[in-house]
């Protein structure tokens, strides 16, 4: 059996539905990613990266072209966001990445490309089918998950209310597509996205904390 066959065979049934391990272990590991993210580690990229390579086996076996093409962009975008930590240039004195709010012109541009971008990607799943049964959710997913690493890689607030918009969809769909345990996880998600954008939105309004803003 190939390691692929392996990732995506059964580890246990739940819910009435077959937990695969590439859906459980990828999601655990994506956990573990988010908490970094909300410790503001550096470590956040390099576990987003592996869990976006996990999952995209996940995605696959269940013939979501979205998801696969949203964990794609997750290592795509993880690869640029560990440059963008590494580069230093909004170190908090802790050794942390320091934190902000996006001005206006910033908000206005996540959430213009984030509803042109949906639009877009919708529409080239309606045009081909076979890329996704879903092609509003999933386009919705995809471009919000990009929209919310941009922000996470940029250290604003903001990315914690992008996660959260992508959640209240991404848990029925995971669930409808047979993919019980990134429902589950995306539940968990919400919980921790709401005590990470508490931090950060203390912090944000620390500039003891957050040392001089980029």
């Amino acid at each position: 059996m190939s390691a692929l066959s392996t990732l995506n065979s059964v580890a246990f049934t739940a819910f009435g539905q077959d937990i695969k391990w590439s859906d459980m272990v990828g999601n655990v590991i994506g956990l573990i990613g988010l908490a970094l993210g909300w410790r503001r580690s550096i470590w956040t990229w390099p576990v987003q990266l592996f869990s976006g390579l996990v999952l995209v086996a996940a995605y696959a076996s269940a013939d979501l072209a979205g998801g696969v093409g949203k964990q794609l962009l997750v290592i795509g975008v993880a690869v640029w966001g560990w440059r963008q930590w590494s580069l230093g240039s909004r170190q908090a004195r802790d050794g942390s990445v320091a934190v902000r709010f996006a001005s206006w012109k910033e908000r206005g541009l996540l959430a213009g490309g984030a509803a042109l971008g949906t639009v877009a990607v919708a529409g080239l799943f309606l045009a081909y089918p076979s890329l996704s049964w879903s092609p509003w959710a999933d386009a919705y997913i995809f471009v919000g998950t990009l929209v919310a690493m941009i922000a996470q890689a940029r250290g604003l607030v903001e990315f914690w209310f992008a996660w959260l918009l992508v959640d209240l969809v991404g848990v029925p769909l995971a669930f409808s597509s047979g993919l019980a345990f990134s429902g589950i996880v995306y539940v968990v998600y919400f919980g921790l996205v709401l005590w990470g954008l508490r931090d950060w939105w203390q912090r944000s309004r620390t500039p003891a904390l957050n040392g001089v803003p980029a």
